[in-house]
C-alpha cells in the first residue's frame, strides 16, 4: 500500500480534450464499441478503472490520457478513485464544422464515422466535454490550443505549452 501512495504522489497527469475526432480501437470489445456507435460515453468506473490498471502497471509517474475526462462523472470518479488532479488540461478547441469535416474526411471505415453518429458525439460533446473544460478553466489549468490551423502551427503551440510545464514538488 505505500508504494501504490508513492506513485500517486509523485504522478503527473495531463488531459487532452478536444471535439471527438480521434479515439484510438479500444481492445474492452463489444461493450465499448456499442457505445461508440451510438454516440455515448463509457460509464466512468470502467473508464477510470482501466485508467488506474495501465497507470499501476507503468513504470512511468508522468501520464498524457487523451480524450478524458469527457463529462462530470469522469471527473469526479478520476479524481475520487485514483486521487490525482490533473497538472492542466491540453484544450484543443475547433468549431463543429471543422470537427464535422475531419471525421467524415478520415475514411478510416469506422462503424461511428457517419453523419448521424458524429451529430450525436458532437451534442454529447457540447452537453458533456464543455462543462469539464469550463471547470479546469476556472482553476486555471486550462491550456487552449487553435486546433483549426495545420498541424505543423498546432504542434508548435503543443510543444511550447509542455515546454513551460515544470513538474511541481509534491512533497508540500
Amino acid at each position: 500500500m505505500e508504494a501504490k501512495l508513492l506513485i500517486q504522489e509523485t504522478t503527473v497527469v495531463v488531459f487532452v480534450l478536444g471535439g471527438p475526432e480521434i479515439e484510438s480501437e479500444s481492445e474492452n470489445g463489444t461493450m465499448i464499441h456499442n457505445f461508440k456507435k451510438e454516440g455515448k460515453i463509457v460509464p466512468s468506473e470502467i473508464t477510470v478503472k482501466l485508467l488506474q490498471q495501465a497507470m499501476q502497471q507503468s513504470d512511468n509517474n508522468r501520464f498524457i490520457i487523451d480524450g478524458f475526462p469527457r463529462n462530470e462523472e469522469n471527473h469526479a470518479a478520476f479524481e475520487n478513485i485514483v486521487k490525482i488532479k490533473p497538472e492542466f488540461v491540453l484544450f484543443f478547441d475547433c468549431p463543429e464544422e471543422e470537427l464535422t469535416r475531419r471525421i467524415l474526411n478520415r475514411n478510416q471505415g469506422r462503424v461511428d464515422d457517419n453523419i448521424e453518429t458524429i451529430g450525436k458525439r458532437l451534442k454529447v460533446y457540447f452537453e458533456s466535454t464543455l462543462p469539464v473544460i469550463n471547470y479546469y478553466n476556472s482553476k486555471g489549468k486550462v491550456q487552449k490550443i487553435d486546433a483549426q490551423r495545420s498541424v505543423d502551427e498546432v504542434f508548435e503551440d503543443v510543444k511550447s505549452v509542455f515546454a513551460k510545464f515544470k513538474p511541481v514538488d509534491r512533497d508540500d
